[in-house]
C-alpha cells in the first residue's frame, strides 16, 4: 500500500472520530486502525499509535507518544505520555499508565497506578496498587515466561524487582529497591537490602 493510499485511510479514520466527539488537537499526527474502537468524551493528545484491536473506553485520555496495540481501555483511565501498551492488556477503570511505562499480556485493576519507568509483563494487577518509579517484573527465565500476581491495595517501593512466579498478597508493602524472589503474605513488609557502608575520611585516587 502506498504513502498517498495509506494518508487517505488515516484522514478518514481521523474524520470519522473526530465527528463522533473524539478530541485531538493534532489530529494529522494521531494513527488509527480500521477497527479501532473509541467511546465517548476522549482525548488523544498528537503522535498516538493504535495499532490493530484496540478498545478504549469512555473519559480516557492519551497522552503524547503512546503505542497501543491489542489491547483494552476501560472508563477513566489516564495514559503516557509514552506509554507501551502491548498485547493482551487490559486497563481497568479510573486506573492511571504514565510515563516510559510498557506493559505487555497482563490485567491493571481499577484506581492501579503505573506511573513511571516501569516494565510489567504476565501479571494481574489487582484494585488500588501503587506501582513505584523503576518496578519491573522479572517474568523470563531465558526458557519460559512466569506470572506475577499482585492483589488488593499493595504498595511496591520504587527499582524493585519482582522475580516470577510470585503472588503478593492483599495489602502488603515492597521496600524501595527489593528483588522479591519468594510469596509475601498479606499486610506484610518485604525487603531486602545490603547494609550501607560509611568509609569516613576516605581519599580519593589521584591520576
Amino acid at each position: 500500500m502506498n504513502a498517498l493510499k495509506i494518508q487517505k485511510i488515516q484522514n478518514k479514520l481521523r474524520n470519522k472520530f473526530l465527528k463522533s466527539g473524539v478530541k485531538m488537537n493534532g489530529p494529522d499526527t494521531v494513527f488509527f486502525s480500521a477497527d479501532t474502537k473509541v467511546g465517548k468524551n476522549v482525548i488523544i493528545e498528537p503522535y498516538v499509535v493504535l495499532g490493530k484491536n484496540v478498545k478504549i473506553g469512555n473519559n480516557v485520555i492519551i497522552k503524547s507518544f503512546s503505542h497501543l496495540e491489542s489491547c483494552k481501555i476501560e472508563n477513566k483511565v489516564e495514559l503516557g505520555p509514552y506509554a507501551r501498551i502491548r498485547p493482551n492488556t487490559v486497563i481497568k477503570e479510573g486506573s492511571r499508565v504514565g510515563n516510559f511505562v510498557e506493559i505487555k499480556k497482563s490485567i491493571i485493576g481499577k484506581k492501579s497506578k503505573v506511573n513511571h519507568l516501569s516494565y510489567i509483563g504476565d501479571s494481574e494487577i489487582g484494585k488500588s496498587v501503587n506501582i513505584g518509579a523503576g518496578t519491573i517484573t522479572c517474568n523470563y527465565d531465558g526458557i519460559k515466561k512466569s506470572k506475577t500476581k499482585i492483589k488488593d491495595n499493595v504498595f511496591v517501593g520504587s527499582n524493585s524487582s519482582l522475580v516470577a512466579p510470585i503472588t503478593i498478597d492483599k495489602q502488603s508493602i515492597i521496600g524501595a529497591g527489593s528483588v522479591i524472589t519468594k510469596n509475601v503474605r498479606k499486610k506484610s513488609l518485604a525487603l531486602t537490602r545490603s547494609p550501607q557502608l560509611e568509609v569516613k575520611n576516605h581519599k580519593r585516587k589521584k591520576k
